[in-house]
């Protein structure tokens, strides 16, 4: 009997495991498809549980999203925050619309329809991927500047009567000794050891401030009404004294908008996303090509835009929390 049970165990799991359907109706490339989305969510998990720890640690200088991401292409000087950030997002969404769209259509074996619904989601990945490279290339150029002091502290400025931002060339007088010069690489480059990307001189900065008796100095510290800390005039003429660095855009090290923590974790975690949205393209082009080859259609099945739809819409689902954790919360 028992030789009997074990007989109809292995016929059962060679019915389960051989290839069928059973387990969970999916095939075995959709339950792969399913593990790495799974291991792939929780690597995603711990990436933005450390950006949410060191967001509380650091709450109280943390940069304000709404004050550092408000470019929007030949808008120029338009304050828009988050305009365009929310329209990327809109863009990868309608991707996966798109992307719906043509699993259905592989499912009544339509081919024409699978290859412009392909088409649309790897032009919506095309242009979310060239969006973040130009929001990249903003947050790292910098737009007004700011100094750092000996703590790390960094110190923007702001018009005392307007409360408006104010851009270091708005302001600085730049010494015959401090001009730009362009370095092997062809960037803008200080004449100051240690501060190869600098335009100015913390002197020159410090001078212009002087000369200006309505700029005044804003610090990253948050006040109780959840904004910058705005100090008055002699509070900032005592301030300056302590700056040590002069600081233009975004880099690994520091960063002009306040806590540098805060670049690294961009620069990582967006930047990770993004290699998945330019892997999730690379791989919808690759299948795009089989179906206008007509390779689904002789297999009388589209079940690999299926599984490339799966990791799309993790793909997507992700920036929806990159963009809740680093945009609006």
């Amino acid at each position: 009997m028992e030789a009997t049970v074990t007989t109809a165990t292995e016929g059962a799991e060679g019915k389960v495991w051989g290839g069928g359907n059973e387990p969970l109706k999916a095939s075995y490339g959709k339950m792969m498809m399913w593990f790495f989305i799974v291991s792939d969510a929780l690597t995603f998990s711990g990436f933005l549980a450390a950006y949410g720890f060191s967001r509380f640690k650091f709450i109280e200088s943390w940069p304000i999203a709404d004050e550092v991401f408000t470019h929007f292409p030949f808008l120029h000087g338009v304050d828009a925050p988050m305009y365009y950030v929310a329209l990327m997002t809109f863009i990868l969404i309608f991707s996966s619309v798109t992307m719906v769209l043509a699993v259905d259509a592989g499912h009544q074996l339509k081919k024409t329809k699978v290859t412009w619904y392909m088409l649309l989601t790897i032009v919506g990945g095309l242009i979310f991927l060239g969006s973040q490279a130009w929001e990249w290339k903003n947050f790292i150029l910098g737009e007004y500047g700011a100094l750092e002091t000996r703590g790390g502290r960094i110190l923007q400025f702001v018009d005392a009567d307007t409360g408006d931002r104010i851009a270091l060339h708005d302001f600085a007088t730049p010494t015959g000794e401090a001009k730009q010069h362009v370095n092997a690489s062809g960037l803008a480059a200080g004449v100051e050891e240690g501060e190869a990307e600098a335009i100015y001189t913390v002197k020159d900065i410090v001078d212009g401030f002087n000369a200006h008796s309505n700029v005044v100095i804003r610090t990253e510290v948050l006040n109780e009404e959840g904004h910058k800390t705005v100090l008055s005039r002699n509070e900032s003429e005592e301030k300056i004294k302590s700056a040590v660095m002069v600081v233009e855009g975004a880099d690994l090290e520091r960063n002009e908008y306040g806590n540098r923590l805060f670049a690294d974790f961009f620069f990582f975690i967006t930047g990770f996303h993004g290699f998945h949205v330019f892997s999730g393209v690379v791989i919808n082009v690759v299948i795009f090509f089989n179906v206008i080859l007509g390779t689904y259609e002789r297999r009388k099945n589209y079940e690999m835009v299926e599984k490339v739809g799966l990791y799309w819409h993790f793909v997507d689902l992700v920036w929806v929390f990159v963009f809740t954790f680093f945009y609006l919360v």
